[in-house]
């Protein structure tokens, strides 16, 4: 099932852009709060009352930077799954839900942990269900990681993973040149705001230095991962955090059956983060599309826009 970019919205801008103006997507969530060994929680959010029926399928969504369940490709891809039968389920990282979480500590493009205690007490609480996972942007850059650690007796059915930055830092750095220090400045201000809701909630300054007024300063990601990020998760700065953490490196050791879907002229990324043929594992099937920007893929027409990112990604998991 390829993909063509719908008639006079090839640019990638729009391609970008489109998807958040077009969708009209609004799913009634169940929502949950879900705790962590350590005492923090976070809020996951299902297409349904996972108990209301057996479900054969669940299908675990990892959201990008910034993002959330309120983010217009998880409502698609939510309401899209209910359509289908499955359950679908979002675990927001922490601090991302309807309020902040009650420790420094946040999320980053490589904490796993999390996502492998969510799936693995899924996997526990619905043992028959084949339990498949999406990640999108960031969401897809953890997603990687996390599946490269699993063995033959991986937890779960399959993984896609949707315009990953696998390399942090090249994207990083790519969001603060050109146009696309504008997607840089819309990312900064959620970024900005959820940690200053923390800063107001929880002492920044000793642990890390960081005043209200330190925070509000803040001119670029790289910055804010440097500053925040980087040290509150134990690097040394945010050069350390990218080399251990980008996806890429870690391609050549999954074993789950996985897509990716890329876009050639995605304005997230340089071309050079794109592997090549031998960074890719067996278990690995990489699509990369002319058109589509980021988190796009949207045919048809801007008076009748088409959604293939759904279609494709349920085409790949009806084949596993």
């Amino acid at each position: 099932m390829s993909f063509t970019a719908g008639r006079c919205i090839h640019n990638p801008h729009l391609q970008t852009i489109l998807p958040l103006l077009l969708s009209h997507a609004k799913v009634d969530y169940y929502r949950e709060e879900l705790y962590f060994q350590d005492g923090d929680f976070t809020e996951i959010v299902w297409s349904e009352v996972p108990e209301a029926k057996v479900f054969s399928d669940i299908v675990v969504l990892f959201h990008g930077l910034g993002g959330s369940a309120e983010s217009a490709y998880i409502q698609e891809m939510m309401l899209h799954l209910k359509h289908m039968g499955h359950l679908g389920v979002l675990m927001h990282f922490r601090g991302c839900g309807s309020r902040t979480n009650d420790t420094i500590r946040s999320y980053h493009a490589g904490e796993t942990e999390d996502a492998k205690f969510f799936i693995n007490t899924l996997k526990q609480k619905f043992p028959q269900a084949r339990l498949h996972a999406i990640g999108y942007s960031l969401g897809g850059n953890m997603l990687l990681k996390l599946i490269s650690t699993f063995a033959e007796d991986s937890p779960l059915s399959s993984a896609i993973a949707v315009s990953t930055p696998l390399d942090l830092e090249a994207c990083t750095l790519h969001l603060s040149k050109g146009f696309a220090k504008i997607y840089q400045l819309y990312l900064l201000k959620e970024l900005k705001a959820h940690l200053l809701q923390k800063a107001y909630k929880l002492d920044l300054l000793a642990p890390l230095g960081l005043s209200i007024k330190r925070i509000k300063a803040i001119k670029s990601i790289y910055e804010f991962d440097d500053i925040y990020t980087a040290p509150v998760h134990g690097f040394a700065d945010a050069h350390e955090y990218y080399s251990l953490n980008s996806s890429k490196q870690f391609l050549s050791e999954i074993r789950t059956p996985t897509l990716m879907i890329h876009a050639h002229d995605d304005p997230f990324m340089p071309k050079s983060v794109f592997p090549s043929d031998t960074e890719l594992s067996e278990s690995i099937q990489f699509e990369l599309y002319e058109n589509g920007g980021h988190v796009g893929f949207i045919e048809g027409s801007i008076l009748q826009p088409k959604f293939w990112l759904q279609k494709r990604i349920q085409s790949f998991i009806e084949s596993v």
